[in-house]
């Protein structure tokens, strides 16, 4: 079969699974991304704390997550969740064994917790290059902790944060690809699955990288645009 036939959206092209697959990965990296910037934020406030535990307890996640394979983490949420939700079975009365757990919950999950451990040195990094006078001067004025947050801390964080999580958001978005052990459909697993049934491997891994491309370069000018606006009172002449 030609391969824009194949790749087409008539009854027998396999267009339209490709685009909902390409349309799920886009989902779970979003998801997964925006968990881990919550998960990141609260990390980095950690890791800038003055409590000693609460610093090497930012350190011991932030060192674990970065140290072990992305895979692995995706099989203990996966498999761990499924234990868990067998051992609450058996509470109520359940037989317990093997329950599945919901895919895009699991890959979401997985992504956010490993990304949540990038986006805290780069939450973290951001913060440590803010004008200490800013924020002295805040405080001079009797300026509140949320205030001088909202207005101040936040805004230029983000500023100097923007390019290190676009970096952070083209592995999320690589990650997503790994949820595929889980069963999650997704643009890996539905060119795996057209592959084996057309038995035309390369067109199908051919149009999934050729998508990938496209998400991560719309991504890396959306980011860049970002950026642009984010510094544009910066600027030299």
């Amino acid at each position: 079969m030609p391969y824009f036939e194949l790749m087409g959206f008539g009854p027998n092209g396999w267009g339209r699974p490709m685009a909902m697959a390409a349309g799920m990965t886009l989902a779970v990296a979003t998801c997964g991304f925006l968990v881990g910037s919550f998960i990141g934020a609260l990390a980095a406030w950690a890791k800038l704390s003055q409590s000693i535990i609460t610093r090497a307890l930012a350190d011991g996640y932030t060192t674990v997550l970065r140290g072990i394979p992305d895979l692995l983490v995706i099989y203990l949420f996966y498999f761990g969740g499924s234990a868990a939700l067998g051992h609450i079975a058996v509470l109520f009365g359940g037989s317990g064994g093997f329950i599945s757990v919901p895919a895009f919950a699991t890959g979401a999950a997985a992504i956010g917790v490993v990304s949540g451990a990038y986006q805290a040195e780069v939450f973290r990094g951001a913060y440590t290059a803010l004008s200490r006078g800013e924020i002295e001067a805040a405080r001079s004025v009797g300026m509140h902790r949320f205030l001088m947050f909202r207005r101040i801390v936040a805004p230029q964080v983000l500023r100097y944060a923007i390019p290190g999580l676009g970096n952070v958001w083209q592995l999320a978005l690589k990650e997503s690809a790994l949820i595929s052990v889980t069963g999650l459909v997704e643009l890996l697993r539905q060119s795996q699955i057209g592959a084996g049934s057309t038995r035309q491997p390369f067109a199908f891994y051919v149009t999934a990288a050729m998508l990938y491309l496209v998400i991560t370069t719309v991504s890396t000018w959306g980011f860049q645009r970002a950026e642009n606006h984010a510094m544009r009172g910066l600027r030299r002449a």
